[in-house]
């Protein structure tokens, strides 16, 4: 499960309508209570888009920017527990290339549909495996 804060979610819907038509993309910082397997948002971090040839449906962050983001949080006591993106006029649901790209076991990727500029459905998946020849992303319940 995902806990975030009502302020955190309202941040990161709106970062996808302010990047429409093209994706947003950002970290989820905070911790792990692997006891209860609930991830505890404490803050979330906005990365730019890299991507130059198709923004509108993918994204890459920055690897400096993904670098300072976890140090930055680290000095806070906090750890990269999942990353969130857009999809501009498609589904709240994980594509191919969403579960190919993705490399963070047992963190949270959050999917937001933007349609018209306006954000519609937020959902969140978590990449299950241990593995790239094993891994999946499964629902996760989100918790505000």
């Amino acid at each position: 499960m995902l806990k975030l804060g009502k302020s955190q979610y309202d941040a990161l819907r709106q970062h996808g309508e302010e990047t429409y038509p093209h994706e947003c993309c950002g970290v989820l910082l905070g911790q792990m209570d692997e006891d209860q397997g609930v991830r505890r948002v404490s803050s979330i971090a906005r990365a730019g888009n890299t991507r130059t040839d198709s923004a509108h449906n993918r994204y890459n962050i920055d690897p400096k920017d993904l670098i300072r983001i976890q140090r930055e949080g680290r000095e806070r006591g906090e750890d990269i527990i999942g990353f969130y993106h857009s999809h501009p006029d498609h589904p709240a649901q994980w594509s191919s290339t969403d579960l190919a790209e993705a490399h963070w076991f047992g963190c949270s990727y959050v999917i937001t549909s933007v349609e018209k500029g306006k954000a519609v459905l937020t959902n969140s998946f978590e990449l299950t495996g241990s593995e790239e020849a094993d891994k999946k992303l499964v629902n996760e319940k989100i918790e505000l």
